[in-house]
């Protein structure tokens, strides 16, 4: 009789960091025409000079970090003159935070932890860069989180106006933005503006077709032949347009493949890719958590044990109910309100009554989020 089931040592990955939602492909498709503008703004680093600034624009899932990670790959591959530095700002998203990370880059380790100030981290960045005579190219991932923290001025203005204290400095910056509503050459001051002067690289959805194409790619090299058939890859895209995210698509593929094999089995089935969906499709809930402040966890927290009883909720309600336990004055309590909602976990709308109401609803089931959150 023939087996059907997995022994204990099988496997049905074939290379299962292709399913890994930040593997950079080899052969990366249907973004060609971004990669080539990219290519074209940071050639004059290339040659000695300074990289023309760049903003990379469009949804999450859409290609723009594995856009940067492949063309910085090709940077180091190719010269030592021009250094890229990826900085992912979700979790580094404070003026010194940055500068340490581009300080990491070039010398090797992170500057001191303690008793070290952004000043003497960022004369040594300048004193290497001078001496080494390197061009600076630095990538801000999920720059719209500098924004949340009013940090992006700051930012901007260190590494784009340096050559002006510390001549021989040459740093070009690309800006990566998830948050279409967010207007960045309109959101600097003109200190910035008058030097950022970027130009915007759209990355739009990928289309049907596109999808099942890089879902099929990464089923024939990270998975055994047979384990997924032609009908079920159409269901993963099926899923996967339905979230709007890529990333989606892939964890949902490595969930389900995880869950045939915990049954056993030696293909996946509909049940395993249905049910990997129902974690999978909760993939921005769970990441953007993980970059909340304690204040912000509570607020949200607040909302969601509210949401449970009232789907719409009055901002200044549930403030009179969090001030106390948090010490927290309104125009601070607001701006979390305005971050949470450009981080699509929640909804503020504004109502005219008495006054100009701001009202607050949740974006996912109040029991997810609240899941998610211990």
């Amino acid at each position: 009789m023939k087996k059907n089931l997995l022994m204990w040592d099988e496997t049905l990955f074939r290379d299962p960091e292709v399913l890994e939602i930040d593997y950079v492909p080899d052969q990366f498709e249907f973004r060609d025409a971004q990669m080539r503008e990219l290519s074209f703004q940071i050639r004059p680093g290339l040659r000695g000079g300074r990289p023309l600034n760049t903003i990379c624009k469009g949804l999450p899932g859409t290609g723009k970090t594995t856009s940067i990670r492949k063309l910085f790959a090709e940077i180091e591959e190719t010269t030592k003159k021009l250094v890229p530095v990826y900085i992912n700002c979700q979790i580094d998203n404070t003026k010194f935070a940055i500068i340490s990370q581009i300080y990491k880059k070039l010398a090797g380790h992170l500057p001191p932890s303690s008793g070290t100030s952004f000043k003497q981290v960022f004369d040594a960045v300048a004193r290497l860069l001078v001496k080494e005579e390197i061009v600076l190219l630095v990538a801000l991932d999920d720059a719209n989180y500098l924004l949340y923290e009013n940090e992006i001025n700051k930012v901007l203005y260190t590494l784009l106006r340096s050559h002006e204290t510390y001549e021989g400095t040459r740093i070009g910056v690309i800006v990566i933005v998830s948050d279409l509503d967010v207007d960045l050459s309109r959101a600097v001051d003109a200190r910035v503006a008058s030097v950022f002067r970027p130009t915007e690289i759209y990355f739009p959805p990928y289309e049907n077709a596109e999808i099942k194409d890089i879902m099929k790619a990464r089923v024939m090299q990270g998975l055994f032949q047979g384990v997924l058939s032609e009908e079920l890859l159409n269901l993963v895209v099926e899923q996967t347009l339905k979230s709007g995210d890529l990333r989606v698509g892939i964890d949902l593929l490595k969930r389900a493949t995880l869950s045939a094999e915990r049954a056993a089995r030696r293909s996946i089935g509909r049940e395993d890719i249905c049910g990997a969906y129902e974690v999978s499709k909760y993939l921005h809930l769970s990441y953007t958590i993980k970059t909340l402040k304690e204040e912000e966890r509570m607020i949200l927290k607040s909302f969601a044990e509210r949401s449970a009883k009232e789907h719409e909720m009055n901002a200044g309600d549930v403030y009179k109910s969090v001030k106390e336990s948090l010490s927290l004055g309104y125009t601070r309590f607001y701006e979390i309100v305005k971050k949470l909602d450009a981080m699509r976990l929640i909804n503020l709308q504004y109502r005219n009554g008495k006054g100009r109401t701001r009202i607050i609803t949740l974006r996912y089931d109040p029991s997810k989020v609240l899941e998610y959150l211990a």
